[in-house]
């Protein structure tokens, strides 16, 4: 019988986490699409791979079994595919991104990382925010640009600047002339969101911590830093943003206060901690100067 590499990442990371709703967050897919597949590899196997019980999920005799299996064919996977994508493109570095960067960040470090990797090309690609790894969880991004939290413990991270947040308000909003706003006066407030794939990034861009337990509203969702503003700019709803992002991307129609009592927000680079060629970290290095 034979199972699909996803087959097998959702049940590594399900027997990981052993809860549904945590596992589907790491891996950026919805609880019912989980449990569905879980169920139909179950099926085919003739077997259960995990005991369902009241507050979560324990691992069968037969699941603890094909555990390790698992794991070692992921792992071997992994690093081949890492390999033979480094074979298709072998002098090239692909850096993810979220938003834009600016900060004075990117340029500097990619000419230092030119000056001291000749003969190599740095490519920089744009990932939506159902991605919230920005390419490096599926392989097509070398390093990243990330906000933090990154829903993925296999994945390091650098913090490179830490920022207010901010709230981006259409301009004839009610509280658009004021200063700063305070968040309990968003808590009725209708937010555009990130994709629920996003996962824990979602929750930190609607300030879930501060809200005492009383859900968002949600008025839309986004995949893009652009596709965000637009929505607010058309009154849809509004949008946490970091303090950089909102100078970044002024625009008419939208205006930017300050939120002061929310905690901030953090830039970093990020790369997959089980990545050993050297380029990565002369990368990270040229950046973190």
């Amino acid at each position: 019988m034979d199972a699909h590499l996803r087959e097998l990442r959702y049940f590594v990371a399900t027997a990981e986490e052993l809860t549904v709703t945590a596992a589907a967050a790491r891996l950026f897919v919805s609880q019912p699409a989980l449990s569905k597949q879980l169920r139909a590899l179950e099926r085919r196997l003739g077997f259960a791979l995990f005991e369902r019980l009241p507050r979560g999920l324990a691992l069968t005799e037969q699941g603890s079994s094909l555990l390790p299996v698992a794991r070692s064919m992921l792992e071997a996977w992994d690093r081949g595919y890492v390999e033979a994508r480094a074979l298709s493109h072998p002098h090239q570095l692909t850096v993810g991104m979220q938003t834009a960067v600016g900060r004075d960040l990117q340029r500097p470090a990619v000419q230092r990382f030119r000056e001291r990797a000749p003969g190599w090309t740095v490519s920089l690609r744009l990932v939506g925010w159902d991605d919230p790894t920005a390419g490096l969880a599926d392989g097509t991004s070398d390093v990243a640009f990330l906000w933090i939290p990154v829903p993925a413990d296999d994945i390091a991270t650098r913090v490179l600047v830490r920022e207010s947040r901010w709230v981006a308000l259409p301009v004839e909003h009610r509280l658009a002339d004021r200063p700063d706003v305070p968040f309990a006066s968003l808590l009725g407030e209708a937010f555009v969101a990130l994709p629920a794939a996003a996962g824990v990034l979602r929750d930190f861009w609607l300030a879930l911590d501060a809200r005492s337990g009383r859900p968002p509203l949600i008025a839309a969702e986004a995949t893009a830093a652009d596709e965000v503003l637009e929505l607010v700019s058309a009154g849809v709803g509004i949008a946490l943003i970091a303090e950089g992002n909102a100078h970044l991307y002024e625009r008419p129609g939208l205006t930017f206060r300050p939120v002061p009592d929310l905690a901030p927000a953090e830039l970093a680079i990020a790369w997959r901690r089980d990545d050993p060629r050297d380029v990565i970290h002369t990368f990270i290095d040229s950046v973190g100067e």
